[in-house]
């Protein structure tokens, strides 16, 4: 058995004349938090989608637990959980509900029992009981992202995505959160796959880091070899700097 979780090999995903991904090569070991880091517009949320298997690949492989899943039947659905990046709670479902959705639609747990599931949940992630029957309109952007967390952990899934997981936080906030994804994965012993332009988050959460550029995956290491690696490509875009080999259009 590999230590991998999840193997791409050679991945390509074209949108017409527009190559997003172009030969992508990344692992993400068992029990591993990997951070991919990468300007907008880099590919980083068509990989997520190519490996859930919402887009389907032009070429390449992708293997989770050793199974090739593409062009595969095969149903991968129920090890994954996904923390979108703008919540995307529904909003004619009560926060309860929203935490409960695939215990309801997919395991047809009766509703009292999911209920009362939901609300265990939402405790883990530092929200009371009383926020269960609220609707999603009446919370504030950082408690929705601990719902869409929540949602995210409840079927304790082996693989998290999280889709630029403190986008529109306050720093704090924002910290608050990266706690939560570190607590919430470690608990459960997941792989975990965040694609996410903050560095901060990116610093804080991640085992390793994996900078996707131009369709390509141009560096991976540690945390800690971030600051001292000579890529220019990733100094310009750790500094933030607008100059540098990345040109932005404008």
């Amino acid at each position: 058995m590999s230590e991998n979780k999840i193997e791409i090999r050679n991945l390509c995903k074209s949108f017409g004349t527009k190559k997003v991904l172009d030969g992508v090569n990344l692992d993400v070991k068992k029990g591993e938090s990997l951070v991919v880091i990468g300007g907008s517009g880099t590919g980083k949320s068509v990989l997520i989608k190519c490996i859930q298997g919402l887009l389907t690949p032009d070429s390449g492989s992708i293997k989770i637990d050793d199974e090739e899943v593409i062009g595969t039947k095969k149903d991968i659905h129920q090890k994954i959980g996904m923390l979108f990046q703008g919540g995307a709670l529904f909003d004619s479902l009560t926060v309860w509900e929203n935490v409960a959705f695939v215990l309801l639609q997919n395991e047809k747990m009766p509703r009292q029992d999911a209920r009362l599931e939901a609300i265990r949940v939402l405790r883990q992630v530092g929200l009371a009981p009383d926020v269960a029957d609220l609707s999603p309109s009446e919370l504030s952007g950082g408690m929705q992202k601990r719902v869409g967390l929540a949602r995210a952990i409840i079927n304790k899934p082996e693989i998290i995505f999280f889709d630029e997981p403190t986008t529109g936080l306050d720093p704090i906030m924002a910290d608050v959160i990266n706690d939560l994804i570190i607590e919430s994965a470690k608990g459960l012993g997941a792989s975990t796959l965040t694609i996410t332009h903050d560095m901060a988050s990116a610093r804080k959460i991640a085992d390793r880091v994996a900078m996707l550029y131009q369709g390509k995956i141009i560096w991976e290491g540690s945390v800690k070899d971030l600051d001292k690696c000579d890529n220019p490509y990733l100094q310009q875009f750790i500094s933030g700097s607008s100059h540098g080999p990345i040109q932005i259009e404008v």
